[in-house]
């Protein structure tokens, strides 16, 4: 795969993001017509039976021996993408009410076959609708020197909802796996240091366990995909090395991109931003961020470093928007210290409790919810400072 060069972004950022896509594409499904026993393509995600909500990648796996002409994704009979080079997959918004979904993959051959591949998600029936209600909380303890406190019991927390306690109905001090996104910043500002940024980022995502789902998002004034959801520390690597510098800052619009990308779904999922700057050239303001935090249980973790630390009102705005989420802001006054803030934030990331609860306050009418967690014998907990229940769209 190509690095992405200035005088070539466009270009890259197709084919970094979804494949080629074509600008001309049939409005309705074609009739199926499927060559028989062909085992070589395969819908990945999303998988059979499962719940979708929120922005869903469509995924694929074509055999390279196929002489492939186009790929199609059909969500319901509507088109969602159509690509004609590898990889495979593109970004749906399922919505925020989990119904049930029939995804139909169409990939056209040069010789004019199709091979058509279908699955189906399944939406929430009366007895599953509980477990949307449940908040999750993850959370941080920490002794009174610095140090993380591991092995603590349910018995020790107790989470409060605007100062009503409420029941833990799900607790987790084991290595819940983590779906990860670590955004760049790969702004034309980043240029000379951007050999031992790569260095410092692949050392971080070598050290992520192979069951956690990483996501690698370069940006400047766009977002770009490099990896999605992989387990595989090579590509992790690939990943990295495809980074390549140019362009302004939209720090805010890569924070939005990275709470659709986690989504509504169950366990813990953490955003971690590096920048150098402010943000330049964003479609949405702090104050939009922060809503769209409000509305998610992602926990944002932003590190800063050169302008970034030299500027009391940029590490001012990271830190509004990562404390309320349970997270953490880090500086760092030198490229070379880059590695210390990632062993940092691994080590915390290793060390995390999950907490869910069904809040006693059912209601969905756009208020703030504040949650407080105490811990028995524990000054130092971070988590979620809370929520804003918003209506079902």
């Amino acid at each position: 795969m190509p690095t992405l060069r200035a005088g070539l972004f466009l270009t890259a950022a197709i084919g970094l993001l979804s494949g080629t896509s074509r600008a001309q594409s049939p409005p309705t499904e074609p009739p199926p017509l499927t060559p028989p026993d062909v085992t070589t393509v395969q819908i990945v995600s999303p998988e059979p039976n499962s719940y979708v909500g929120g922005t869903t990648a469509l995924r694929a796996t074509v055999d390279a021996s196929l002489p492939v002409d186009s790929v199609t994704f059909f969500v319901d009979g509507r088109l969602a993408c159509t690509l004609v080079a590898a990889p495979f997959d593109c970004d749906w918004e399922a919505g925020q009410q989990v119904v049930a979904h029939q995804i139909r993959l169409v990939v056209g051959l040069t010789d004019g076959q199709r091979i058509v591949r279908t699955v189906r998600t399944r939406g929430l029936g009366f007895a599953d609708k509980v477990n949307v209600e449940v908040v999750q909380v993850t959370t941080t303890v920490t002794d009174a020197g610095g140090r993380f406190a591991g092995g603590l019991p349910r018995s020790a927390f107790r989470v409060l909802e605007d100062g009503t306690p409420q029941t833990i109905s799900y607790f987790s001090s084991a290595e819940v796996p983590l779906e990860l996104i670590v955004a760049v910043d790969i702004s034309g500002s980043m240029t000379t240091v951007m050999p031992r940024l790569k260095n410092a980022v692949k050392k971080f995502l070598g050290a992520v366990p192979s069951r956690d789902e990483v996501t690698l998002l370069g940006f400047n004034d766009t977002v770009f995909a490099l990896t999605r959801k992989t387990t595989d520390p090579s590509e992790r690597m690939r990943a990295v090395d495809r980074l390549a510098p140019w362009g302004a800052t939209a720090l805010y619009d890569v924070i939005v991109r990275g709470i659709d990308m986690l989504g509504q779904r169950n366990g813990r999922k953490a955003l971690v931003v590096f920048s150098d700057g402010e943000d330049q050239g964003s479609h949405v303001a702090i104050e939009d961020v922060e809503r769209r935090l409000e509305a998610s249980d992602v926990t944002l973790y932003m590190i800063a470093q050169g302008r970034g630390i030299t500027q009391e009102y940029l590490r001012a705005a990271m830190q509004r928007l990562t404390r309320p989420t349970g997270g953490r802001t880090f500086t760092t006054d030198s490229i070379e210290a880059l590695e210390g803030a990632f062993a940092e934030l691994l080590d915390e990331l290793s060390n995390q409790y999950l907490l869910g609860y069904q809040p006693t306050n059912s209601r969905r009418d756009d208020t703030w919810r504040e949650i407080r967690v105490e811990v028995a014998g524990y000054q130092n907990v971070r988590a979620r400072q809370g929520y804003r229940a918003a209506p079902y769209k």
